[in-house]
C-alpha cells in the first residue's frame, strides 16, 4: 500500500555554526538561528552576518533551510537599526523570518519582502481569529502556543489552511508561551528580551510576615501541584496524529543545549517521523521504548506531553528529578582515516583510557566500546584528554563519519 501523508519539516535549534553543521548532519530539514540582535536567546553563540552567509552555505549544499529569528518584543531603540539588519537577511535569501511583534512583522514586509514570514510562539497564537489576523498581516507560518491540545491544533489548520508549526520537544516555561516577568523583576534581565535567568529552576521556600525568619519549604501532595519546575516537553508518541492533523513543521526547543543534545533528539525525531510517513501504521511498543530511551539521555528534567491532551497536573518537576542513563558530551568527531581505522575527535569533556564510550552516528546507530588506547597529535600515547578541544585520536573498527558525537554515561569514570 503506498500512504499519501505528507511529511512535516524537522526544525532544530542551531545556537552557532557547529550546532547548525549538526542538526543538520543528524536529519533537521531545516534550522532557526539567531543573529547578533533582535533574537530572543542572548546568551547562545549566536551568528553574525559571515557566520549566517556559512551557515545558509552549509544548508544549501544539504538542501535544508534557514530561519532566522527577529522575535524581539522591540521598544522604539530597537528600530534604528532594524531595518538595514532586515535589508541584510534580504540579500541573503534567508529561507524565514520569525517574528513576534507586529510592528517587527510589518518593518519585516517592508525591508525583506520577499522572505517569508512565521509568527513565533512568543506572540501566543492560540485560536482561529488571532491565526487569520496573522494570515492577513502577511504570515505563512505560525509556530503555535504549546498551550493548545491536539483538536485545537487540528481546528487552527483545517480553518485558516495556514502553515502550522508546533513545539514538539524541548524545555517548557512556567509562563504562558515563555511571557515570564520572573526574570526580570529577580535579575534586571529580560526573559522576553532573550536573557532569562531561569528563576523557575531555583529552589524556593515561603516565609510568613508575621514570622521573619521561619521559611516552609513548598512541597507537593497527591491533590494538587505548583507553577515552578516545568518538565521536559516529548511529544514523540504523538507524531503520527499530528501528521494526520496536517502539522506542518515539528520544532525542537534548544538554542543553547549542546551538539549532543541537538544530534540525539535530531536522529530521533527523524526516524519516528520517516517511520510514519513509510508505513502509516503506529509505533511498535519496543521502538517507541527505544526512542524514549535515547531522547531521555539528553534531558534535564523529566518528561510531561504538556496540554496535548488539555489540562494536566502533572507538568511540574517540583522534586527536582535526578534522571539516571544522561549521557555526557565527551567530543566531536572531525576526521576518520580508514586506512587506519583511527578516528579523529576535538574533546570537549574529559575521558580517557578504560572508559565505557559511545559514539552516536548520523543514522541514530550508537556504537559502544571501551576506550584501549589514546594519542595525542604527535602520536604519543595518553591517558586521558583533560584539555578543552584538544585534538585526539583513538582506534574504531567501523566508518565514523564527520559530526558524530563521542559520549559516555555521566556515572563513570571522570
Amino acid at each position: 500500500m503506498v500512504y499519501m501523508l505528507k511529511r512535516p519539516e524537522l526544525v532544530l535549534p542551531a545556537g552557532d555554526l557547529e550546532k547548525l553543521k549538526t542538526a543538520i548532519i543528524f536529519g533537521a530539514d531545516a534550522v532557526y538561528i539567531g543573529g547578533k540582535e533582535f533574537s530572543l536567546r542572548a546568551y547562545a553563540g549566536n551568528f553574525s552576518l559571515e557566520e549566517m552567509r556559512k551557515g545558509l552555505n552549509f544548508a544549501r549544499l544539504h538542501g535544508r533551510k534557514v530561519y532566522v529569528t527577529v522575535n524581539i518584543l522591540a521598544h522604539n531603540r530597537d528600530l534604528t537599526k532594524m531595518p538595514s539588519y532586515l535589508e541584510k537577511l534580504e540579500e541573503m535569501k534567508v529561507d524565514g523570518i520569525i517574528v513576534s511583534d507586529p510592528g517587527v512583522l510589518r518593518m519585516a514586509n517592508r525591508y525583506a519582502p520577499s522572505i517569508p514570514k512565521t509568527i513565533s510562539t512568543q506572540a501566543n497564537v492560540t485560536n482561529t481569529e488571532t491565526a487569520f489576523l496573522y494570515k492577513e498581516l502577511g504570515a505563512k507560518r505560525i509556530v503555535l502556543a504549546r498551550e493548545l491540545t491536539l483538536e485545537e491544533i487540528g481546528e487552527i489548520k483545517r480553518d485558516t489552511g495556514l502553515e502550522i508549526e508546533v513545539f514538539v520537544h524541548g524545555a517548557m516555561c512556567v509562563a504562558y508561551s515563555g511571557r515570564c516577568l520572573l526574570s526580570h523583576y529577580m535579575t534586571g534581565r529580560s526573559a522576553n528580551r532573550g536573557e532569562c535567568a531561569h528563576p523557575c529552576r531555583y529552589r524556593y521556600v515561603l516565609e510568613e510576615e508575621k514570622r521573619p525568619g521561619q521559611y516552609f519549604p513548598i512541597e507537593e501532595d497527591e491533590r494538587g501541584s505548583y507553577i515552578l519546575n516545568s518538565k521536559d516537553l516529548c511529544l514523540i508518541e504523538y507524531i503520527p496524529r499530528l501528521i494526520d492533523i496536517g502539522v506542518d513543521a515539528f520544532k525542537v526547543e534548544g538554542r543553547m543545549k549542546s551538539p549532543l543534545y541537538i544530534a540525539s533528539v535530531a536522529s530521533v525525531y527523524r526516524q519516528a517521523i520517516e517511520e510514519y510517513i513509510a508505513t502509516g501504521e503506529a509505533y511498535k511498543e519496543e521502538e517507541l521504548a527505544r526512542w524514549l530511551k535515547e531522547l531521555s539521555r539528553t534531558a534535564s528534567r523529566p518528561f510531561t506531553n504538556g496540554f496535548i491532551e488539555g489540562e494536566s497536573p502533572f507538568i511540574q518537576d517540583i522534586n527536582k528529578t535526578v534522571l539516571k542513563d544522561r549521557v555526557a558530551f565527551c567530543g566531536m568527531v572531525i576526521d576518520y582515516d580508514e586506512k587506519k581505522q583511527m578516528v579523529k575527535v576535538e574533546q570537549r569533556a574529559n575521558f580517557g583510557v578504560g572508559d565505557e564510550m559511545e559514539i552516536l552516528l548520523p543514522a541514530g546507530d550508537v556504537y559502544q566500546f571501551t576506550l584501549t588506547e589514546l594519542y595525542d597529535e604527535e602520536g604519543q600515547a595518553i591517558d586521558r584528554a583533560r584539555h578543552a578541544k584538544q585534538k585526539v585520536f583513538f582506534k574504531v573498527d567501523v566508518p565514523v563519519p564527520p559530526y558524530s558525537i563521542l559520549r559516555k554515561g555521566e556515572n563513570l569514570s571522570a
